[in-house]
């Protein structure tokens, strides 16, 4: 009788051991379905070995029911999970699951989906008639429909059965395109056709993590396509992850328009027969390259040759939830366990991955030049101190007047302030009651244009009050400070007849409303933009000669590990929208602290030094990449549950040397989705295993089901 351990889906259960049929086979990596009691459960088969567990008698084992028919995980991919599991204090179930989404499992291969049809039914109810808004150019399945909607699937079939919608076949195992490495290839710059042979010359020569830094308006992209398209003439497959869906669509035509045909795409905005398409033409190899979030990086690519990580500085690629990880750091991982070279792609690198270039560790290709005819933009500082704008106003006056200039001279022009929504505040004039979330420890921002109060933490929605909950008074409610709704109003007050288009996630959340956008400006059908960091990045824009930075002093607020190098960049990427043509552009910063390092480094163009001053700093505190953060967070709908288990966990706490423990204590945002938060915080020197030290240290406690203690490795967000 063979036996086989099987780690399950089930991040509660460890691996188990089962027994293997006659005439099954289930070599490591196959994924199977076994009994747990009653119940049928996904696994995968594990190299015994590697998962030591306490056997049991073969007389007590139960056979395993069969195998399923997709590709098996390499041996590869599971060393990736068990490294991802390890170093971020994660159960291998939970790595699993990012690896083998439903999507895997979906067997018929024509699924049926629907779409409008533009008959609107007889009988139009309010919630029918919503339906219809905001299904309009979507497709899918009735529930993926009814979630996007906001509606019951018993809407979404009344719609069906009135003719309102369609029915559509769609074939799920439908070939993709191929695209063609010499398509449409471009002429390069004498130092971009340098930097690509240096990264056409590291495919298919084993692992090599390579640093692309190239100021903004270089031509990386460009760059690194030569390096993509090497890697599909060596017959391999590519992963470019990209930090926001929004960014996608974008990528998507200027790829189709190097290689021929689109990439395949990997976001959360997908239907479920097109997560399906992809997951499979990804784990037989047929889907060759695929653009996607971080989710992407754990899919079983078949011969991935190459991953490149665009805007790799970008914190978004840190996950906040479930396991923890940076999806920069786990890339460079994986290309060490498949021996393949990775491509960090980025203006405005992080001090973590300069470091690794100092080190050694990792090769640097530089861009010090912009593409064509265009220049860096001069940058500006405007002194809110000397120079403030009007009282209930927010753009000073030197800004208005380079707007009135840009817009006279027909160029487009772009203010940025990372704040979404009218106002971060809402308050009664007439007793002072602030609008806060009810399940977080955070204040509801008002959003105006959908006339609604939202939480940023956990969605939370509500409509804004005729009276004050508090005192009864009616129309005392007042709008605090400014959000881009606000600073949107301003400028339509200021320039009536400036077409202005409000661009944050509220506004662009999927690829196709990316790529109105996009349109929209190519078109010249937008005159001034107000955004948020989602404008920051990977759009090129030849007649956008001006930005404003309403508030460059907003990300330095508080006590963020990388408030000033995370300002830094920011500023550094939104300046780098303005003059990417053959026009030059002009940058403004508006800010209180004009002589703040951060500010007088953009104004100067003295990016090295304002670097190594922040660098040193942290070598000094023996903070990231010079020693070792972690954050041990103790959640519960019951505060007091989770205050005395952040207790016990303090008072069993480690005592080793290099090793310094602080709290528990609340945490910054005390309460997030209705539980009640506790941190402790882990800071070790580098030569420390923190890692082992946590799994000890947790081991030593028990907590009951109503209490959770997350683990958040190198973290990036301190609330």
């Amino acid at each position: 009788m063979e036996r086989v351990r099987v780690v399950t889906l089930n991040a509660a259960l460890g691996p188990l051991d089962y027994k293997l049929p006659e005439g099954v086979e289930a070599p490591p990596g196959t994924l199977v379905t076994v009994p747990l009691g009653p119940r049928q459960l996904t696994g995968v088969v594990w190299e015994p070995e590697r998962l030591p567990t306490e056997e049991v008698g073969d007389n007590r084992l139960r056979p395993l029911i069969g195998a399923i028919d997709v590709p098996p995980l390499s041996a590869e991919l599971r060393r990736l999970a068990e490294w991802t599991a390890t170093y971020y204090c994660s159960p291998l179930a939970s790595v699993l699951r990012m690896m083998l989404p439903s999507a895997a499992f979906a067997s018929p291969r024509q699924l049926v989906e629907y779409r409008l049809t533009g008959l609107v039914p007889p009988r139009l109810t309010a919630t029918r008639e919503k339906a219809l808004r905001e299904l309009e150019g979507r497709q899918g399945s009735v529930r993926e429909l009814a979630a996007k909607a906001g509606v019951s699937d018993a809407v979404v079939r009344g719609l069906v059965k009135a003719g309102a919608l369609e029915a559509v076949e769609v074939d799920a195992d439908a070939p993709f395109p191929q695209p063609d490495p010499d398509f449409s290839p471009v002429e390069l710059r004498p130092e971009q056709a340098a930097a690509a042979d240096r990264l056409r010359g590291a495919i298919g020569g084993g692992f090599a993590p390579i640093l692309l830094d190239g100021i903004t308006g270089s031509g990386k992209t460009e760059v690194y396509f030569e390096a993509l398209a090497e890697a599909l003439r060596q017959g391999g497959q590519v992963l470019v992850l990209l930090p926001e869906i929004a960014l996608t669509e974008p990528f998507l035509q200027r790829f189709e328009r190097r290689f021929g045909t689109m990439p395949v795409a990997w976001h959360s905005d997908l239907r479920g027969s097109e997560r399906r398409r992809a997951w499979r033409g990804i784990a037989e190899g047929t889907a060759k390259v695929v653009v996607g979030a971080r989710s992407s990086l754990f899919l079983p690519y078949r011969d991935l040759k190459l991953i490149i990580v665009d805007e790799a500085h970008e914190t978004s690629f840190k996950q906040e939830e479930g396991v923890q990880y940076h999806a920069r750091d786990v890339a460079v991982m994986r290309g060490q366990f498949e021996q393949f070279p990775i491509i960090l792609a980025s203006a405005t690198p992080a001090i973590e991955t300069r470091h690794m270039v100092e080190i050694g560790r990792y090769d640097e290709v530089r861009l010090a030049e912009r593409h064509a005819e265009a220049r860096l933009p001069e940058l500006s500082a405007i002194d809110l101190t000397q120079d403030p704008p009007l009282r209930g106003k927010w753009l000073a006056p030197r800004l208005v007047r380079e707007l009135e200039a840009n817009l006279e001279a027909g160029e487009q022009s772009l203010l940025f302030l990372n704040r979404r929504g009218f106002a971060p505040l809402t308050l009664c004039r007439n007793c002072g009651h602030r609008f806060q979330c009810p399940n977080c420890t955070a204040w509801m921002v008002e959003h105006r244009l959908m006339a609604r109060l939202a939480c940023h933490h956990c969605g939370n929605v509500m409509p804004p009050p005729k009276a004050c909950p508090e005192c009864g008074e009616e129309d005392c409610l007042v709008a605090c400070g400014p959000g881009v709704e606000r600073i949107a109003d301003e400028v339509a007050a200021l320039f009536p007849e400036a077409r202005t288009a409000v661009v944050t996630s509220d506004t662009i959340w999927s690829p196709a409303r990316a790529a109105e956008f996009v349109r929209a400006m190519e078109a010249g059908e937008i005159d001034i933009v107000v955004g948020t960091q989602l404008v920051t990045k990977g759009y090129h824009f030849p007649n956008l000669t001006l930005v404003g930075v309403v508030d460059a002093d907003l990300g330095l607020q508080g006590g963020d590990l990388r408030a000033a190098e995370r300002t830094f960049q920011q500023v550094s990427q939104v300046a780098g929208r303005a003059g990417r043509g053959d026009k030059p552009g002009r940058v403004f910063i508006q800010t209180h602290e004009p002589d703040h390092p951060v500010m007088e480094a953009l104004v100067s163009g003295d990016a090295p030094a304002f670097i190594a001053a922040e660098t040193e700093a942290r070598r000094a505190a023996a903070m990231p990449p010079f020693g070792r953060l972690a954050a041990i967070i103790v959640s519960s709908e019951d505060e007091e549950a989770a205050k005395l288990i952040a207790q016990n966990l303090g008072r069993a706490r480690p005592e080793m040397e290099g090793v310094a423990i602080y709290g528990p204590a609340p945490a910054p945002l005390a309460m997030l989705r209705g539980r009640h938060r506790q941190r402790l915080l882990v800071h070790a020197e580098r030569r420390v295993d923190v890692q082992a030290a946590i799994r000890d240290w947790l081991a030593k406690v028990d907590w009951p089901q109503k209490v959770r203690v997350a683990v958040d490795v190198d973290p990036y967000s301190f609330v």
